[in-house]
């Protein structure tokens, strides 16, 4: 057995034996960050120098303590783009890709369309928005400061009109003007604490986790000020949790101003995000 395979394979039995949901994968990922490869890029790799090692180690360890995988790289892909996130934000899930995904979408079927972001955290819904729609004229908002220097830093070079505030009173100049609305709310009730993965309960930021007793408080939110930015027509769209694919949607329907009222599932079959629009 090479080096590398005997590394890699203490590494993913020290990670499994820590509860790491894909210890195979993270394993692989922090040697390919050390050696400045990719996962795939491993495949040539044998000996491994002993700094390398050492650093690999104490970052395994890491990882072990159930330290997110992205914080300790750096980075994570996100659609078509690299995001930078570690302590202060919340990491981006794959399943975002999904609302992300619709986002574009429905931007794309308008010229030079306005897309507000509301929670924005890390700029990845944004960043996806502005790097395949182009004409897009996007704006997003952050309430978390530190959360908002990473959205200062992934939206450097793009176009986007990015704010520090509430979501409850931003964009004030653009009432009656978006044409979409995008927003990956807190959704976790709080008394669900113990549930919660500890990469996210003891990394990511809380303000971005929990909301309220249900988990439907930012939503409830949403739903009120999407209803106010939107011109009529327009459309919102929202992530929330797989326990939440009808009491999420029925916030949306109970108000009365929205049609067309859908929620979606993920890759697993999961609901995922709801999506609406404002009745004309």
């Amino acid at each position: 057995m090479s080096q590398r395979r005997a590394v890699l394979s203490a590494a993913t039995e020290q990670l499994r034996q820590a509860g790491v949901a894909s210890p195979e994968h993270d394993a692989a990922a922090l040697l390919a960050h050390v050696l400045g490869t990719t996962r795939s890029g491993l495949a040539v790799v044998e000996d491994i120098a002993p700094s390398a090692l050492e650093e690999y180690d104490a970052l395994v360890a890491r990882r072990a303590a159930r330290e997110p995988l992205q914080h300790l790289t750096g980075s994570v892909g996100f659609r078509h783009v690299e995001l930078a996130v570690g302590p202060g934000v919340f990491v981006p899930r794959p399943e975002t890709e999904l609302l992300a995904g619709w986002a574009v979408e429905q931007a794309s079927a308008l010229q030079a369309p306005v897309v507000v972001d509301l929670c924005t955290g890390s700029g990845a819904v944004a960043r996806a928005v502005a790097d395949e729609v182009p004409d897009a004229v996007l704006h997003a908002v952050e309430l978390d400061e530190a959360a908002h220097r990473w959205a200062v830093r992934n939206l450097a070079g793009t176009s986007v009109d990015l704010r520090l505030g509430d979501m409850a009173t931003a964009f004030d100049d653009l009432l009656g003007a978006v044409d979409v609305v995008t927003c990956n709310p807190p959704y976790i009730p709080l008394d669900a604490w113990e549930s919660v993965a500890p990469e996210a309960r003891d990394h990511d930021p809380h303000l971005a986790l929990f909301s309220g007793a249900d988990g439907l408080d930012a939503i409830r939110v949403l739903e009120r000020r999407a209803a106010e930015l939107l011109r009529p027509g327009g459309v919102v769209g929202f992530e929330h949790a797989d326990v939440q694919g009808e009491s999420a949607p029925a916030v949306f329907a109970a108000s009365g101003r929205w049609s067309d009222v859908r929620d979606h599932v993920d890759l697993a079959g999961r609901a995922r995000f709801t999506t609406a629009r404002l009745a004309r």
